[in-house]
This record gives structure tokens, C-alpha cells and sequence, in this order.
């Protein structure tokens, strides 16, 4: 597996202006945290550390108990608190989005720089228990009383998460290499279907943390994302555009894609390309990295929260409907023209 491309051009003394600018929110120097790491680990993360770097800190199922991974995790913690806070003003988000960007680029490469030993197997069903969309549907289960969801096929696909790995890493080695681009992802009603990270307060739906969703895990591999208000803001490879097309499309839900504009996130760099250089970078994938990519945005897209909502829906339209509505109003009627009223000891209930 080759590193992802999907990063800033600019190295880490480039990038020692932002980290600095958004110490001022997240409490936390990126590459303070690095060296600090080094001093404590050596030249690079054991295979504890990273795990410990994708882990929320409120999980405690891994059972890693080393002081170095703890030190790593609360640091990471440190991050994530200053990133989820909510902002009073555009600048104070703007600060936690560039802080949270660089937490996410810096973890996703140590990552892909760790050795093929050193690199955590199947992350991603280990990192299973704290993603929302595996805990939406866990309530889906224990609310379908009457069997109108397919737990067969939903517990076989959980079961068998760990192909997300295997289709990351073919995607990764099969992806031409180009400069990150930036654009935003507008979706129905202003929520978040993609369960980006979130930054700054919301209008509808809930914060979602860093790495506290599948897709935030899989987008993370091919770029850095956030969502903010009414809209999904990304950083990357152009793969990472095409998986939220692909997802949102097969959910039927409607959405909008523009270009990011150069200034909208400061001191961070991304190309801002317009509509024919994206279609070039399309043109650019292979039909089978294509293939791969929509594999990859279905098994996410049937796993989502957005699915697991819509099922809990047509749960609740069956409660309501859970008597013959028309024999109903023929009995009612009968006693009507009786001049009866339905009352407790009537053997068929109206409601």
C-alpha cells in the first residue's frame, strides 16, 4: 500500500503556521505532538500508538494499557474536545476546522508510513463499536419487533467489515497521484448524511466526532473532511468526490457539488479547481478504480445512518398501521347504527 495522495503539498515546516494559528483553539501543536510521540516511541508509532490514534478516547474495548499509547490517546482526546467545541464567531471555526484537518492528515499519514507489521490488521472492524452508524443500528434491531429488517443481511455486512480495509488498499494502489482539490457537498434540509466530523454548532443533526463514523474513517484514507452548518466541506482526492457522489446517489439523496473556493479555508492548500479540470481528474481513474470506489460507497451507503433511519420510519408507519383499518370503521359503523358506543368490554378494539 502505497501513502495516499490525498494531503497537502507542503511539508511539516510549511504547515507549522497553521498548527500554530489554530494552537489558539485546539490547545495542541500538531508537530509538537510528533516529535513528542518520537521522543516517547522511537522514529515511528508502534502498532498500539496507532490504534490509539484512531480510537475515540471513550472506548475502551481495545485494552491498551501502555503509559506511551496513553499519552498518545490523551493528546488525541486534547484534540478532539478543542475541535468539537462550538464556535462564536466564522474565525473561531475556521481555527478548529484547519486544527482538525491537520489531526486527521497527520494521523492518516503515520498510517500508510508505518510498515506493513507495524500497521493495525482490519482496522477498521476493531474501530467497529464506535462508529454511529454501527450504534443506529444496533437501536434498529432492538426495535424491530416485527421483522422488517433484514438483520441477516445487515449482521452479515458488519460481520464482514473488514473488506472496507481490502477495498481501501486496492483503491490506494490503483489511484493516479495528483494535488489535493477542495470542494463542498450541500445536502437535502442542511443535514449531514455522510457523517462528516463536525465543526462549530449545527442547525439539525447531531455532532458527529472525528473518526466517529465509517465514512469518516474511509474518506479519511483519501482526504480530510468536515461538515459545518448546512454543508460537507472536503480536502483530497478526487476518489473521496466520487465515493460521496456515489453514496449520496445510491440513497437517492439530493445534493449539490461546487468547487471550494481558494480562500475558504486559510492556511491550509488545496487546489480550487472548476468544473473541466474535475471532469479531467475523472477521466484520469481507471474503470476499475471506478468500480472499486462504488463497491466501496454501497456497502457504506447500506451501513449508514441515513438507511438505519429510514428503517426505524417505516417501523414506526407499521405501528400505526398495525390493525385492518377498513374492518375497523365497518364496526364502528354497525355500533353507530345501533346506537352503540364502543366501549372497554367490546371484543374488537378501535385502537
Amino acid at each position: 500500500m502505497t501513502e495516499p495522495t490525498a494531503k497537502p503539498r507542503a511539508g511539516a515546516n510549511s504547515q507549522q503556521g497553521s498548527a500554530v494559528s489554530a494552537k489558539k483553539q485546539s490547545d495542541m501543536n500538531l508537530s509538537n505532538v510528533k516529535h513528542g510521540r518520537k521522543d516517547k516511541a522511537g522514529a515511528t508509532p508502534d502498532k498500539a500508538m496507532l490504534l490509539a490514534l484512531f480510537t475515540l478516547p471513550d472506548i475502551e474495548e481495545v485494552g491498551v494499557k501502555e503509559t506511551v499509547v496513553k499519552g498518545a490517546a490523551d493528546e488525541l482526546s486534547n484534540t478532539h474536545s478543542a475541535v468539537q467545541q462550538s464556535a462564536a464567531s466564522e474565525m473561531n471555526i475556521a481555527e478548529q476546522r484547519v486544527a482538525l484537518y491537520c489531526t486527521q492528515h497527520e494521523r492518516t499519514r503515520l498510517l500508510y508510513m508505518a510498515s506493513a507489521a507495524t500497521r493495525p490488521t482490519y482496522l477498521v472492524q476493531t474501530l467497529k463499536s464506535q462508529f454511529a452508524e454501527h450504534q443506529q443500528y444496533l437501536l434498529a434491531q432492538q426495535l424491530d419487533k416485527r421483522g422488517l429488517m433484514d438483520i441477516d443481511g445487515l449482521e452479515r455486512l458488519w460481520q464482514q467489515l473488514h473488506v472496507v480495509d481490502d477495498i481501501i488498499a486496492d483503491i490506494v494502489r490503483h489511484m493516479p497521484a495528483q494535488q489535493p482539490a477542495g470542494w463542498q457537498l450541500t445536502t437535502q434540509d442542511g443535514r449531514n448524511p455522510l457523517c462528516f466530523a463536525t465543526v462549530g454548532k449545527l442547525k439539525n443533526s447531531k455532532p458527529i466526532r472525528d473518526q466517529g463514523s465509517l465514512n469518516s474513517y474511509v474518506l479519511g484514507h483519501f482526504g480530510v473532511s468536515s461538515f459545518t452548518y448546512d454543508r460537507g466541506y472536503y480536502i483530497g482526492h478526487v476518489v473521496g468526490y466520487l465515493f460521496s457522489c456515489y453514496f449520496c446517489a445510491h440513497l437517492s439523496i439530493s445534493y449539490g457539488v461546487t468547487a471550494l473556493g481558494p480562500q475558504v479555508i486559510a492556511d491550509y492548500d488545496y487546489a480550487s479547481l472548476e468544473t473541466p479540470y474535475m471532469v479531467r481528474l475523472l477521466q484520469g481513474l481507471d474503470g476499475y478504480c471506478k468500480k472499486r470506489i462504488y463497491q466501496l460507497a454501497v456497502i457504506c451507503a447500506r451501513l449508514s445512518v441515513f438507511a438505519s433511519d429510514k428503517r426505524i420510519e417505516r417501523m414506526l408507519i407499521a405501528e400505526v398501521n398495525d390493525f385492518d383499518k377498513k374492518l375497523q370503521q365497518q364496526h364502528l359503523d354497525v355500533l353507530l347504527l345501533q346506537g352503540l358506543m364502543p366501549d372497554s368490554s367490546d371484543s374488537t378494539p378501535l385502537f
